[in-house]
């Protein structure tokens, strides 16, 4: 009987909320998962809750893209899929109000990070056969909302780049998908200094667990479908776009 190929997964921002909530359901789904970030302490415990490993990494930081994969690469299997969850608000606030610092580093964070991810990951994943990648957008890639400018830019550009990256290795068997949520029941409003929702709304909000199981759904699809993107609002946010 030929032995069972180990199938390997990256998740970003995988100690807290949507990426806990990830890494938990590909753990689930039989992959051997990493997570990433820098909170060391949050990662070690997730990492013993989940019984996945953990790297202490900044998606913004190529170096630490580097160290990652030299890690990855000398365990058994095949990377078969990189989640790119990790994202921040940074400063939520009208552009003129925000720093260059607080530009650079929110494009870093939400944008500029992940191609870092997919360009190594792509590689690999091509190299082995197949896989896919799931970029966690925003609705804020879609909508306008004041204050988020900056976000809204680095999630949209991480939408036109999913797209291109897959045109680019449709035939290598790659697929990319943007999947993008709206409220969650995350600490991303409280990291943003925006505040925490009202526990009977949070309870109503898109769940960790929820988010992780569409994730695996999208990499469980046959090998010959893709879902380019995906929109998730849960029921309870009000949408006055413009």
């Amino acid at each position: 009987m030929p032995k069972k190929t180990i199938r390997k997964a990256i998740v970003t921002g995988g100690a807290k909320g949507y990426g806990r909530g990830i890494a938990k359901a590909l753990a689930a789904a039989g992959y051997q998962v990493w997570i990433t970030g820098r909170d060391e302490a949050a990662l070690r415990r997730v990492a013993h809750q989940l019984k996945v490993k953990a790297v202490r990494a900044d998606v913004a930081s190529p170096a630490d893209w580097d160290r990652l994969f030299a890690e990855v690469d000398t365990a058994p299997g095949r990377l078969e899929v990189l989640v790119n969850n990790a994202g921040a608000g940074i400063r939520i606030a009208p552009a003129v109000d925000q720093t260059d610092d607080e530009v650079a580093r929110g494009l870093a964070v939400n944008l500029t990070g992940a191609i870092y991810g997919c360009t190594r990951a792509a590689r690999r994943i091509v190299a082995g056969g197949g896989g896919t990648i799931v970029n966690i957008s925003s609705v804020c890639a879609r909508q306008a909302w004041g204050g988020w400018g900056v976000y809204s830019a680095a999630k949209a550009g991480l939408e036109q780049f999913s797209k291109c990256l897959y045109l680019e290795h449709r035939e290598q068997g790659l697929r990319v998908t943007s999947l993008a949520p709206s409220w969650g029941a995350t600490e991303f409003t409280d990291a943003a200094d925006l505040g925490s929702r009202p526990a009977d709304i949070n309870r109503r909000c898109i769940q960790p667990a929820e988010l992780g199981k569409m994730v695996a759904d999208l990499c469980a699809l046959p090998a010959h479908l893709f879902v380019q993107e995906m929109v998730v609002w849960p029921t309870i946010q009000p949408v006055e776009p413009l």
